[in-house]
């Protein structure tokens, strides 16, 4: 592998790691802020119960979150110099508000979360839980209004190769970011919805009946069936949107070499670069055209228009951007299917089947797979640029020594793995520890009055 490739690979390592973590702080700051307003609300001990496991999953998150962010910021300037010379005026900045406004705001507040629901008021401990929750969505919020910027770059003017900018406004809300944020927001949604579900699936398997699993399940599965049709909404507004500023991400997503009406729908193929064709193609007539254009005359643009006249390949690598975005809505189908199936039974009979519950522990980390194929479809989709049409990828690298790269990017592996197996490992440790404890051997609120009733009579 050449320096570029492997500097690329390892940023996407990089970048792929931390994107775990902020993908259910993100929404579990919410969600924990629900459980305690109806913890405050109805005074039920469930509500405080699911509150003080999924807390601490929180904070675990938020740990490896903050630490793999700064590792992987620190590439800007070891890996891709090229970038903050060309475009640091803009990015600089931007990452600078999130630190001074999402990061400091999480980290006043995250002790007095994690810490003070005995030492201070509920009213303290409630706002702070607020404050940390919207501390998180205002992080998000700054990283994409730069990741949208690189998409879709707005509100600037080139001098001497460096791009100044002249409208803050025009750079905030470029013409991707309120898809993407929006996008991202309910990926991060329903990420969590199905951990919530499978995690407590999985202490319901070990028999923890109490009311706090209950609660935690219902919540899982409750936001994951109503999340998921926004999404799919959400999600055809913002292939619209790419087709209008990104046609050649469009056109790797569906694997369409050549523009023109009645496109069909690919719905598997293996895209063949080097003869620039689909191999084994199985598809729906017109279905393209109807999905981006809403008329099977809709002319779809073709990878063919995005090669230069000496044979320069200006579109994206096809095979991961068209795999990529068919990994991201299988699993959404999957998502759909069983959080409404789920829901349905819960809705009739208050508690899962036992294979249902299995479902739900298979797919406890299915948002973290939806997410990554979404992500490397929006990332690889942009090359071969870094900044849409002012900073190409391998004019922003570094000239780094192959084998030094080679050994950086196995440590950041070898790392990374052994972490995500930790993280992992904890999260079966505290549902274990949890389904053994004394809440979980309490008697939920209907066994106990009949308890009593038995008792007086």
């Amino acid at each position: 592998m050449d320096a570029l490739l492997l500097a690329r690979i390892q940023f996407a390592a990089n970048i792929s790691f931390h994107i775990l973590f902020p993908t259910i702080t993100i929404a579990l700051g919410w969600v924990l802020l629900y459980f305690r307003l109806q913890s405050n609300r109805t005074g039920d001990a469930g509500w405080m119960q699911a509150y003080r496991f999924w807390v601490k999953v929180f904070a675990l998150s938020f740990g490896l979150g903050v630490v793999s962010g700064i590792t992987m910021s620190f590439q800007f300037g070891t890996n891709w110099p090229g970038f903050m010379e060309k475009v640091g005026n803009i990015a600089g900045p931007l990452l600078g508000y999130e630190v001074l406004t999402a990061f400091f705001l999480e980290a006043g507040f995250l002790g007095i979360m994690l810490f003070g629901a005995t030492r201070v008021s509920t009213r303290v401990h409630t706002l702070a839980t607020f404050l940390v929750a919207f501390g998180t969505t205002l992080s998000a919020f700054w990283i994409l209004v730069l990741n949208s910027w690189m998409h879709t770059p707005v509100g600037f003017e080139m001098r001497d190769g460096v791009a100044f900018a002249t409208d803050w406004m025009a750079i905030i809300f470029n013409p991707s970011m309120p898809y993407r944020l929006v996008h991202t927001l309910i990926a991060s949604g329903l990420t969590v919805a199905f951990l919530l579900a499978g995690i407590s699936a999985l202490r319901w398997l070990w028999n923890d009946k109490s009311l706090g699993i209950r609660k935690s399940m219902r919540t899982g599965v409750y936001l994951g069936a109503a999340l998921i049709p926004v999404q799919i909404i959400v999600g055809d507004m913002h292939g619209l949107n790419t087709l209008e500023h990104q046609p050649a991400k469009v056109a790797a997503m569906e694997a369409n070499w050549e523009t023109g009406p009645n496109v069909p729908l690919v719905l598997f193929a293996l895209p063949d670069e080097e003869t620039r064709q689909n191999n084994f193609e199985i598809a729906i007539p017109d279905g393209a055209s109807w999905i981006l254009k809403h008329s099977a005359d809709g002319v779809v643009p073709g990878l063919n228009d995005y090669v230069s006249d000496d044979g320069a390949i200006l579109h994206p690598p096809v095979a991961p951007v068209f795999f990529g975005f068919r990994i991201m809505v299988g699993i959404g189908i999957l998502m759909l299917l069983v959080s409404w199936k789920v829901a349905y039974t819960l809705y009739k009979k208050g508690e899962p089947s036992r294979w249902e519950a299995y479902v739900l522990v298979g797919t406890t980390f299915s948002g973290w797979v939806a997410t990554l194929a979404g992500w490397y479809v929006t990332e690889i989709g942009r090359q071969p640029w870094i900044v849409t049409g002012i900073v190409d990828t391998a004019s922003a690298a570094s000239t780094h020594p192959v084998p030094i790269l080679g050994l950086s990017l196995a440590t950041y592996l070898t790392i990374y793995v052994a972490l995500l197996a930790a993280y992992i490992g904890t999260l079966w440790h505290l549902a274990k520890t949890a389904a053994n404890s004394d809440e979980a051997k309490e008697l939920d609120a209907g066994q106990f009055k009949g308890a009593v009733a038995r008792a007086l009579s």
